[in-house]
């Protein structure tokens, strides 16, 4: 078929749930479009643990990152190539978004997307999310964990997802299935139950198809009424919605299929010969991340082989009495994550552990913006690391080294360390921690924010609260990139919520064809 009621772009994350949950109906026909192939009988894939070798190999887009006068100019953005989305790439630690986070966004102009509004979404999610298994809970993640517990006096958490917590370390919480170490992605969850039984004739899968520009009509040629895509063998067909074209490709290739369909700064696309459709400056902006940076031990020797995925627990520490929430969170790793520290000439010890201080609400703001009129072409990503204005990020990643050097110190934890390699004992002062924590920064893949909800008096935001693209009609987004402010946790979860919420959204407007204008 080359008509459909809704055509979704992107089959990841939020495109998985939405799939499924419209094609509950039998009357309503559905297309899902993603540009990587099955992720069913990939083992490299579907096993967890595997997940570090998924990183710049042939399932990752891996987006560059321009100059950053302060931060990592280095940095590749993995993005998933493959169905599922990065919840088929990343390590599927799950984090329901805190109050703090939804209130948040309800207070920047996403109305009807507080707390209390979002609470029942999490109930609804299909992934098998769990703490990690007894039997992956390393011996010295364990010990970690009760080290940081004396060290700088934070409680346990058992159960991250039971109640709101502002502070805590232990195991996390993951999608998985512990008896196989199998990933519970929003594919396998949302999408294999129906690929295997053949019980959705209503949902046609295209995969290994890009999506490279929208179709718009209407009589001001605002209103979107198809996607425009190239499959593998190269050959080219548009594929028409009769109700709602839902952009589900993510902070990265959202943005830019818009711009490359006329939809974004006016400005900047006629300066790339891109005939402007639609004048939407905020297409692009707030870009927006969590950034980390690492400190690096080497062990006494090799450390206990069983583990979920090598990176099972956590801390989040409150440093501002004042904050909403955690202001300071670190993943704590049982590998030597040297990527970063060896391109300063750092070595890697054969067996080693890593703490990487993130920043759970940055307050730098970045930029993504399209560098040719041809959508092959990367987008740019300027994500202005450490460029904020009072220097908030780079003195949150020295307070991360300096906490995570009071708990190396701390038994049971500093029996299995032989010395710190990087950055070293040697580098003591706030000036010296900071040059280095900035250099060796990197990222937890988690970009956001480039086209995000807003009022209607946001001249930047990009959708309304009802995820309908302002001005337009017939389009949705439902995708990380329409979040007006980052989660302080790893924000997965957060887009499959948004993801069945937007499945509400929809189905409200079900009965005007095409969806209305925002």
């Amino acid at each position: 078929m080359s008509s459909y009621d809704y055509v979704i772009v992107g089959g990841g994350t939020a495109g998985s749930v939405i799939a499924s949950r419209l094609t509950e109906d039998p009357g309503i026909r559905v297309a899902l479009i993603e540009g990587g192939p099955s992720d069913i009988d990939r083992p490299e894939v579907l096993t967890l643990r595997r997940w570090l070798g998924l990183l710049g190999g042939e399932l990752d887009y891996e987006y560059p990152t321009t100059e950053q006068p302060r931060g990592n100019s280095h940095i590749l953005h993995s993005r998933a190539k493959v169905l599922g989305g990065c919840s088929s790439h990343n390590t599927l630690i799950s984090f329901k978004p805190l109050p703090s986070d939804w209130d948040e966004w309800e207070e920047n102009g996403a109305a009807g997307w507080g707390a209390a509004a979002m609470e029942p979404y999490f109930g609804k999610l299909r992934n098998n999310i769990v703490r990690v298994a007894k039997k992956d809970q390393n011996e010295i993640a364990s010990d970690w964990i009760k080290a940081t517990k004396d060290a700088i006096g934070v409680p346990e958490v058992v159960g991250f997802n039971d109640e709101p917590f502002e502070e805590g370390v232990g195991f996390f919480d993951l999608s998985y299935h512990p008896e196989n170490n199998k990933r519970s992605s929003a594919s396998v969850a949302y999408l294999h139950p129906h690929m295997e039984a053949g019980d959705r004739p209503n949902l046609d899968i295209f995969l290994e198809t890009w999506a490279f520009k929208l179709e718009l009509g209407g009589a001001d040629g605002k209103t979107a009424t198809g996607v425009h895509v190239r499959a593998k063998d190269g050959e080219e067909r548009l594929i028409s919605a009769g109700r709602e074209v839902l952009v589900c490709a993510g902070a990265v290739d959202t943005p830019r299929l818009l711009m490359h369909s006329g939809i974004g700064p006016r400005k900047d696309l006629e300066a790339l010969g891109i005939p402007a459709v639609h004048d939407l400056p905020g297409v692009g902006e707030n870009l927006i991340d969590h950034p980390e940076s690492v400190i690096v031990w080497e062990t006494n020797g090799p450390l206990p082989g069983n583990s979920a995925m090598d990176s099972d627990a956590g801390l989040f520490v409150k440093r501002d009495p004042a904050h909403k929430g955690p202001d300071l969170m670190f993943h704590f790793y049982q590998i030597p994550f040297t990527d970063n520290p060896e391109r300063l000439g750092y070595q890697r010890p054969e067996h080693g552990v890593s703490m990487t201080p993130n920043i759970p609400k940055s307050r730098s703001r970045g930029r993504l913006y399209l560098t040719s009129s041809d959508p092959e072409v990367k987008p740019a990503l300027d994500f202005r690391y450490f460029e904020d204005e009072d220097d908030y990020d780079g003195r949150t990643l020295v307070d991360g080294i300096k906490i995570a050097r009071r708990i190396a110190q701390s038994e049971p934890f500093a029996k299995w360390l032989k010395r710190e390699v990087a950055p070293g004992p040697e580098v003591t002062s706030d000036e010296d921690i900071s040059e280095y924590a900035r250099k060796v920064a990197h990222t937890v893949y988690h970009p956001a924010g480039t086209c995000r909800m807003g009022a209607a008096d946001d001249a930047l935001a990009v959708v309304d609260p009802e995820l309908r693209v302002r001005g337009m009609a017939g389009i949705r987004i439902v995708d990380a990139s329409v979040f007006p402010t980052m989660p302080a946790v790893n924000p997965m979860i957060g887009v499959l919520m948004v993801g069945e919420k937007a499945v509400d959204l929809i189905r409200l407007d079900s009965t005007t064809a095409p969806g209305g204008v925002a």
